[in-house]
């Protein structure tokens, strides 16, 4: 049931949103040089590595200038790439992720392999599932890129404070996970990103 709600919506919104990735393509190519999609490996269930998808908010260069994490107003991003990090629509190519069967909807949010591996224990037990689109930690930390940036040390403060707090809440998700609870969490994010787009 859950693979196929995946496949089906994933599939049904890259259809409907292909106009939207058109006009967000155009609008990265004009802001600055550099390809539209951001690549990134990411490591998904059974620690099977992937390639996630984003839409590039940040300069060519940007992997090579500064820490995984981004915090405050780092100068990597770029001023398009702003405006889609804060409506989340930078996100909208992992739908692309779910239909190839990477991830899911709903899971915990995939990490890189650095990450992973500083926290394998835990990760023994999250990555037996799909990771997702949004998850119990995404509605928390909506702007965990503003929260890091009041950091002395953004990456410190991530892997000491955020992601054991992360990994927390995925670990109630499979506890609790079920098809209903799943689209509570898809109509929780939507209310979020409604409430973000109304009030800016």
């Amino acid at each position: 049931m859950k693979r196929l709600f995946d496949i089906v919506t994933a599939g049904v919104a890259l259809v409907l949103l292909s106009p939207l990735f058109l006009l967000i393509a155009v609008i990265i190519k004009i802001d600055s040089p550099g390809p539209v999609f951001f690549r990134q490996e990411r490591i998904g269930k059974d620690f099977h590595p992937f390639q996630i998808y984003k839409f590039r908010t940040m300069r060519r260069d940007a992997e090579k200038a500064g820490a995984l994490v981004t915090a405050g107003e780092d100068a990597r991003v770029t001023r398009a790439g702003r405006h889609l990090r804060r409506t989340k629509l930078d996100e909208l190519p992992q739908f692309i992720n779910i239909v190839k069967g990477e991830m899911s909807l709903v899971g915990p949010r995939p990490e890189v392999s650095r990450y992973v591996e500083l926290f394998r224990p835990d990760y023994e037990e999250i990555l037996r599932v799909r990771p997702g689109l949004t998850d119990l930690a995404s509605l928390k930390y909506r702007d965990e890129a503003g929260l890091l940036g009041s950091a002395a040390d953004p990456e410190r403060e991530y892997l000491a404070q955020v992601l054991p707090d992360k990994l927390k809440m995925a670990k109630d998700y499979l506890r609790q996970s079920s098809f209903v609870f799943d689209l509570r969490l898809i109509g929780r994010t939507l209310v979020k990103i409604i409430d973000y787009r109304t009030s800016h």
